[in-house]
């Protein structure tokens, strides 16, 4: 398998070189050459664990990987799962909720992080090699990649995190974490920042070369094949369960990475009816799939702040598709986007895979307050946006899946409000309380950030470290 990038830059890629790159030298996103139908391995598949799943569909996307290589590395990546099934689906009224947050950082990404820092690990051994991931996060990533890289020899990470813009337990969950391969970075702007100023540090290619610059946002391909496989499974489930044809997936949307991992098992042949594309107050994506118009906004800051983002990187996998797989369209789109903050041409059309909406914050705590009254089951800020708008859509004779993307005790604040009582509660999160933590303030600047970052890997290199400590 090769991947190209969305804008036609540089020769073809294999799996490894991708996962190593992260985000093409010219500025666009990876994407494999070809999608594989597996319409055929259906009903193989249906009653496989997950692990034994996620080796059948990564292995068709990684075919430079030897296949014990890539069996050990999922067995070691999903063995730290708290739930045997990794990613469980349970019965809740009308709704089959994937449960996603049963990791160490109690959020989905830990489904494809835990992945993609063992692949690193394997791959850097195997070169010999070292790699400095940058990250920008706005809630639940950076805490996830982290937990994924911690204490590797090979590997530094730099987290870029919204400053006051994510909740408690996120910033503690990443901060608390001090081992000297770890750098959190504070951003006085919003999670849009942290995201271009990464984009722009991977842009200049010879600050990216020198310092060995590695990604683990969901610009890494990697991310997203690591979700793809959860759709596989949840619908399996759910099929087994109700004899039904086909399934929908309700999903709490910012970046546009999730569903669009979504989007590409239903281009493989997974029988998704509809995806329910799920916002909050910064809607552009729903607004987008109303209109055909994709204009940036203000960045709100919500009960769900991982989904308080404007500009959603992954939606430039998707608008290439939409160009029909034409690179010099979509750079010309994309060019229009940084020019004019808006987009729409000719060639993008409607696509009825797709159904979104919006769910406000009222919304938001009626769905956790009706769950927990209802059902006795608490939903997280995030996940409750993606249940308001799958209300919305149910069909009886097709099953709706919504994806819960995170613990409710990572949200005590938004549960408390919602239910009035403080019950959001996780042996992992409450041993958070009084570590000790550590984190750099900095301005939305990408010099400042370049910097520091450089400043860092040379100090650690000599072996001088130099940050202080926050009690």
């Amino acid at each position: 398998m090769k991947y190209l990038s969305t804008r036609g830059g540089g020769a073809p890629l294999s799996f490894k070189e991708t996962v190593l790159t992260g985000l093409a030298r010219d500025g666009g996103l990876f994407l494999p050459a070809e999608i594989p139908d597996i319409t055929d391995k259906l009903a193989a598949w249906r009653h496989m664990t997950y692990s034994d799943l996620a080796f059948e569909i990564m292995r068709l996307y990684a075919d430079d990987l030897p296949d014990s290589a890539l069996r050990a590395i999922i067995d070691k990546s999903y063995g730290v799962f708290r739930h045997a099934e990794v990613t469980p689906v349970v019965n809740v009224g009308a709704l089959h909720i994937l449960e996603l947050f049963h990791g160490p950082t109690l959020a989905f990404k830990d489904v494809a992080l835990q992945f993609l820092g063992n692949l690193f690990e394997y791959y850097l051994e195997e070169d010999n090699a070292e790699l400095n991931i940058v990250a920008a996060t706005s809630g639940d990533t950076g805490s996830a990649a982290i937990h994924g890289v911690r204490g590797r020899d090979r590997i530094r990470i730099f987290v870029l995190h919204p400053n006051g813009r994510v909740s408690s337990v996120q910033e503690r969950q990443m901060t608390s974490v001090l081992d000297d391969n770890v750098f959190n970075l504070g951003v006085t702007g919003t999670f849009d920042d942290c995201q271009n100023i990464v984009k722009a540090l991977f842009g200049d290619l010879s600050f990216r070369d020198k310092y060995k610059l590695g990604a683990v946002n969901s610009i890494n391909w990697a991310r997203v094949l690591a979700q793809v496989v959860y759709y596989f499974y949840a619908a399996f489930q759910v099929q087994i369960k109700t004899g039904a044809g086909q399934v929908r997936f309700a999903v709490p949307t910012g970046n546009f990475g999730d569903i669009f991992a979504g989007y590409i098992a239903r281009r493989m042949g997974l029988p998704i009816d509809k995806l329910v594309l799920a916002t909050n107050e910064n809607d552009i994506l729903t607004r987008y799939f109303h209109t055909g118009e994709y204009t940036l906004g203000e960045v709100y800051p919500t009960l769900s702040p991982s989904m308080d983002i404007q500009m959603a990187s992954n939606f430039e996998r998707y608008l290439y598709y939409l160009c029909n797989s034409k690179p010099t369209l979509l750079a010309q789109c994309m060019e229009e986007l940084k020019r004019s903050g808006s987009l729409k041409v000719d060639p993008i059309r409607p696509d009825y895979s797709f159904v979104a909406g919006r769910a406000d914050t009222a919304a938001t705590i009626a769905a956790i307050k009706q769950y927990w009254e209802e059902y006795a089951y608490l939903l997280d800020p995030h996940t409750a946006v993606g249940v308001a708008v799958a209300s919305r859509f149910m069909v009886e004779e097709v099953p709706m899946i919504a994806l819960a993307t995170a613990h409710p005790a990572k949200f005590g604040d938004a549960i408390k409000r919602a239910t009035g009582e403080n019950m959001a509660h996780h042996a992992a999160i409450d041993a958070l309380a009084g570590l000790p933590t550590r984190k750099e303030i900095i301005a939305p600047d990408c010099g400042a950030v370049a910097k520091f970052i450089g400043g860092k890997i040379e100090a650690a290199v000599t072996g001088a470290r130099g940050m202080t400590y926050e009690p």
